[in-house]
């Protein structure tokens, strides 16, 4: 079954971005003139990000060089000097000190729902930042930058995006609009402070009530279901163990979509099922087959990386919303979880579900152990605000039929629902 898509705004993929780069340019002014308005001091996170760029001769020269090299002509000027937005590397720290206390407010016009991605959105395009955002002493702080920021969105100080308000809450007008059966669909008290959500990751990670998204044919271990409530981004074959995956076509190389893990030769010349989740939606992750978890955990990696040849260096231009053009990259460098599932069928046996963090915080958190059976439709895990692909990775040896509810693969196609068939076996 495909969720129809309301047709309220031009949205970039996944709807975390909107689509109109001249409103994404309006929130970043906007946010420039709210932090230069109130001026704060930077809390102890971003000055420790600050002395890293500061101490450090390489990322000092890089942190210089990205914003250098943003070109200073239109769109990616938008001063009266024809400088960028985001001018240096000090205003992007205020800019991100700015963010540490903001939850993301609904605006149909146009959500922002990756605001650090859009501070750093050109800068992460040119060829100082893509070295930068690779640089494993930057993704360490980053992740200590987005985890402090995950403790406010966890807080109940970020409830004050769970309200009522027309334009900005989401529980307005304009969201119920966006979300119509909300209520109906969701674990929430309407009738309670919040919806009865804590913090906004609590209403972030909200569960479904018992009634929705049942498991498409439970019992048949030959079916395969959706693992995210998501739309189906690629499907590919003949998987190498090694792949060229950060030019243009964005190969899968299985080494490092795996990590160098022990179980990568067995998916060698395999298949693989990316799919994109959106904003608007779900982000709990389910069990596709019926089995036992053989192994599960996480693996560090970035959180603003974009390849080159989607950035500056592109003929047709940056990705004005990156990484959403990157999402086959990704998944060999950026923040992810494992999860190794021995299926009951034997014509699947062993497979991987690969959740993919996407920018933000790109919080993997696996709820199944190891030794753990588990039942098609079972939760697997989460994403905490952030993330938004994932794939399912299938040896050789297994002959799927896939069935995206008649559709193509890619960035302009619609959400299929988490629990519905997506693929069977073919003997």
């Amino acid at each position: 079954m495909i969720a129809s898509k309301d047709k309220i705004a031009p949205y970039k993929v996944g709807q975390w971005l909107p689509s109109d780069q001249a409103f994404l340019e309006t929130w970043v002014q906007t946010h420039i003139e709210e932090v230069e308005a109130n001026p704060k001091e930077l809390l102890p996170i971003i000055e420790e990000f600050k002395n890293l760029i500061e101490n450090d001769p390489e990322l000092f020269m890089y942190f210089n060089l990205m914003f250098d090299q943003v070109p200073q002509k239109p769109p990616y000027n938008k001063t009266p000097t024809n400088k960028p937005q985001v001018r240096d590397y000090m205003h992007m720290l205020k800019l991100l000190n700015g963010v540490m206390t903001k939850a993301p407010e609904f605006n149909k016009t146009g959500l922002v729902g990756f605001p650090i991605n859009a501070i750093l959105d050109w800068p992460m395009a040119t060829e100082a930042g893509y070295t930068a955002f690779l640089n494993t002493k930057v993704n360490k702080q980053l992740k200590k930058i987005l985890n402090e920021w995950a403790k406010y969105l966890g807080s109940k100080d970020s409830t004050y995006v769970l309200s009522d308000d027309p334009k900005h809450g989401w529980f307005g007008t304009d969201a119920k609009n966006a979300i119509p059966h909300f209520a109906t669909e969701f674990k929430c008290d309407p009738s309670a402070v919040h919806y009865g959500f804590k913090s906004w990751d609590d209403f972030f990670i909200r569960q479904f009530k018992e009634d929705q998204r049942p498991v498409a044919e439970p019992n048949n271990d030959s079916i395969v279901v959706n693992a995210c409530e998501s739309s189906p981004f690629r499907i590919a074959k003949d998987i190498k163990l090694r792949d060229s995956f950060w030019i243009k076509s964005q190969p899968y190389s299985l080494q490092h979509i795996l990590n160098g893990d022990s179980n990568t030769e067995k998916f060698v010349g395999g298949t693989i099922y990316q799919a994109f989740l959106s904003a608007l939606s779900y982000h709990r992750w389910h069990s596709p087959v019926n089995g036992k978890i053989v192994k599960a955990y996480t693996i560090d990696g970035t959180y603003y990386s974009e390849p080159l040849s989607e950035g500056f260096e592109n003929t047709d231009g940056p990705d004005p919303s990156a990484p959403n053009n990157s999402q086959g990259y990704l998944t060999e460098v950026a923040s992810r979880a494992l999860i190794f599932i021995e299926a009951d069928n034997p014509e699947i046996g062993l497979m991987c579900f690969v959740a993919v963090g996407m920018a933000e915080v790109s919080s993997n958190e696996i709820t199944v152990y190891e030794g753990q059976h588990i039942k098609k439709g079972e939760q697997l895990g989460m994403f905490h605000f952030g993330g938004s692909t994932y794939c399912l990775l299938f040896r050789p040896e297994v002959n799927l039929k896939f069935d995206l509810h008649g559709q193509n693969p890619g960035l302009n196609s619609s959400t299929i629902l988490i629990n519905s068939k997506i693929a069977e076996i073919v003997k």
